[in-house]
């Protein structure tokens, strides 16, 4: 006999099944009635999560229906698993806590494909037998799961074109000219009637101090903290009323919103000239950010001193160290890296030994090289090496011959002299190291002691 599917007769009579009262059912269902609150912009109408509780919990007392726990959700349903309260729920239906969920209407169970999966597929094994809204019921029926199934894909379309609106409307808003979101101090939004049409305007009352700021840095060079004192003094609030923080001037003062320019999404690389009124000019924020610039300094570690626990300071005895300086040149704004050894009064505190600076330090040890013993300078073996290099090199790559320098003491001094201006850090610390503890400092000047003078 041909199978011609459910007959009208059939799905009356699976009707008919589900609506019967309550005490007539095999399985007797144990309610959690789940709230949400919601927070999709079409759905500002819809019942908050109190009204929702109030509206189920009447629906319960009309059909006789047993609410065993209440659930309250604050998070939103577009994304799988990210809603605390929800999973908890999953759970306890899974271990037979409850076997029925109450609930305003679907789309506050789920907006995304994984949640409603968990769902269906809690009804194929029995696990929940009903799920009951305001004007629905859907039970363990082909029928009735397919359309609970519709009906959130139905939310999650809506989820879907939503976000598309959302961003075609940010994409519209910024090539008007208008950034998104909240502007940054010395401007303030004027908010429209229709939502996303918000316009930015200067703010009066702050506008001349945020101006301010950038003169001072610009033609006074005063510092970020210089600028944070300044504005503790003369009370200066945030629209919010309070203390702008020292993080938050460094971020104004970099922030190119103030000369008329922005970007969207930031650290994208889309920029958009502003149509707000700037409160500066490109040159000012331009010279703002030449007096504020800082090098990119060495970790901590791995600053490049060369000659640190290599000498021995001439007055205490304790080792030499060194510090870096930066300094900008007032003239015409460009940094300067120093370097300087110093004694680290690791054995008197009170050491009177000044700073010596590294060129100073660098033209004594090439004179040192001139007189200090060959023997003690331990390089006759990289010479020899380099030697037999260089002449392989010569003779096989370039076809001529090297005769070997006869006057080795003076080539060892030249290697030495070499090693200590172009050599790598590393190489000048195994040449220095050969004389260590020999060489000490005093008065800012470099002396060679032998081992008996110790």
């Amino acid at each position: 006999m041909e199978n011609k599917g459910i007959s009208g007769a059939d799905l009356i009579a699976e009707n008919r099944a589900n609506n019967r009262p309550r005490q007539e059912r095999q399985v007797r269902a144990f309610y959690c009635l789940y709230a949400r609150k919601s927070s999709e912009d079409d759905e500002r109408q819809a019942l908050s999560i109190d009204s929702q509780i109030r509206e189920m919990q009447e629906l319960a007392r009309r059909e006789g229906l047993t609410i065993k726990e209440i659930r309250r959700e604050s998070h939103s349903a577009k994304a799988s698993g990210e809603r605390p309260e929800f999973n908890r729920l999953m759970a306890d239906i899974d271990n037979g806590t409850f076997n029925a969920i109450l609930t305003w209407a679907p789309d506050r169970l789920s907006r995304n494909g994984g949640d409603l999966g968990r769902l269906i597929d809690l009804m194929d094994t029995g696990k929940l037998v009903e799920i009951r809204t305001h004007s629905q019921t859907f039970t363990n029926s082909p029928n009735e799961k397919f359309l609970l199934m519709i009906l959130g894909s139905q939310a999650k379309l809506e989820n879907d074109n939503r976000g598309i609106n959302v961003r075609r409307g940010l994409k519209n808003k910024v090539e008007m000219g208008w950034r998104p979101g909240m502007p940054p101090l010395g401007y303030h939004n004027e908010k429209s009637i229709n939502r996303g049409q918000n316009r930015i305007f200067v703010d009066e009352e702050r506008a001349p101090t945020v101006r301010r700021m950038f003169e001072m840095v610009a033609f006074e060079g005063m510092s970020g903290r210089q600028i944070y004192t300044w504005l503790q003094e003369t009370g200066f609030r945030t629209r919010t009323g309070k203390r702008v923080t020292l993080s938050s001037i460094y971020l104004m003062l970099r922030n190119p919103f103030y000369y008329g320019s922005f970007e969207f999404p930031k650290n994208s690389g889309n920029w958009y000239k502003g149509a707000h009124e700037p409160l500066i000019t490109k040159e000012l924020f331009d010279r703002v950010q030449e007096s504020m610039f800082v090098p990119d300094l060495p970790k901590y570690g791995q600053k490049d001193f060369k000659f640190i626990k290599l000498f021995t300071c001439g007055s205490c005895g304790s080792g030499i160290t060194a510090e870096e300086k930066i300094k900008r040149n007032k003239g015409n704004g460009m940094i300067h890296r120093y370097v300087y050894y110093r004694c680290c009064r690791s054995k008197d505190r009170y050491c009177p030994e000044k700073a010596v600076s590294e060129p100073k330090m660098m033209k004594q040890l090439l004179t040192m090289m001139d007189t200090i013993d060959i023997d003690k300078i331990g390089a006759r073996k990289h010479i020899d090496a380099e030697l037999k290099r260089y002449m392989a090199f010569n003779e096989t790559v370039l076809g001529k011959k090297v005769e070997i320098p006869t006057n080795i003491e003076a080539n060892v001094r030249t290697y030495a002299k070499y090693i200590l201006q172009h050599g790598t850090r590393e190489e000048k610390r195994q040449l220095l190291e050969k004389i260590k503890n020999t060489v000490v400092i005093s008065d800012r000047i470099l002396t060679l002691k032998t081992k008996a003078g110790k």
